[in-house]
């Protein structure tokens, strides 16, 4: 069944205030796009004119230093929205944003996204408390970087995708999500090669096992110890979006 832009805009939670008449006016004026696996969607520097909302697939938001070296924000998963802080924000882009998979993305006009906000006070209160969780996500990956080892920033990694991706399997907790070593590296701050060679020794003491790039936690009890105490706040208690 082909779905609508109708059907993917009431799946965003941020919008479950909205009349249907007001959906169906915003799914008029938004734009679906087709995005290939390994696109860059912006960078920074770039003119934010757009808010994006993630339908199908995976997007990367990360920095990138002067010297190239990149950093990974967040990991979106479908249903999430990104784009709006620098579109409120009329500011050019501070990061980096890339599919991940091959991916479906519905595109708002800034103009229009903007309009909403100010006719839906109850839209701006659920954005403000959006904003605010993940700016409390991205403060605990900086204290992350500085008071942590790799060997224990990679434990916590894994054990916050477990929490978040995993399916519980008599061998321990397979993660459903597959990230490269890259990815993982770029995640806690590292190189692939301490990633891959960490994986490595943790295979040989037993604590994880592979199926090709997926992961299962066969030890989670022991990789918490290993990560030490968790810095990254829960998730909300209601779903924001």
């Amino acid at each position: 069944m082909i779905k609508s832009k109708l059907w993917y805009l009431q799946k965003i939670r941020l919008f479950n205030e909205m009349s249907r008449e007001e959906m169906e006016e915003l799914a008029r004026t938004a734009r679906m796009e087709a995005i290939k696996k390994k696109t860059v969607i912006f960078l920074p520097g770039d003119p934010s004119r757009q808010v994006y909302l993630l339908k199908e697939g995976r997007v990367k938001i990360s920095r990138v230093s002067e010297e190239g070296r990149e950093v990974t924000l967040a990991l979106l998963e479908p249903g999430e929205i990104f784009g709006e802080l620098e579109a409120l924000d009329d500011s050019p882009r501070d990061t980096l944003a890339e599919a991940l998979d091959d991916t479906q993305l519905c595109i708002i006009q800034k103009e229009r996204f903007v309009a909403l906000i100010r006719q839906k006070p109850e839209l701006s209160f659920r954005l403000t408390k959006l904003i605010g969780f993940r700016m409390r996500r991205i403060e605990s990956r900086i204290e992350e970087l500085v008071f942590r080892d790799v060997p224990a920033r990679l434990a916590h990694l894994l054990i916050q995708l477990s929490k978040d991706h995993g399916k519980g399997m008599p061998e321990g907790v397979s993660l459903q999500i597959k990230l490269t070593h890259q990815e993982m590296a770029n995640l806690i701050g590292s190189i692939r090669e301490t990633v891959s060679a960490i994986l490595g020794e943790w295979k040989k003491e037993g604590l994880i096992a592979m199926e090709g790039r997926r992961i299962i936690l066969r030890r989670p009890d022991l990789l918490q110890k290993r990560a030490g105490s968790p810095i990254f706040p829960s998730k909300p208690s209601f779903p924001i979006l």
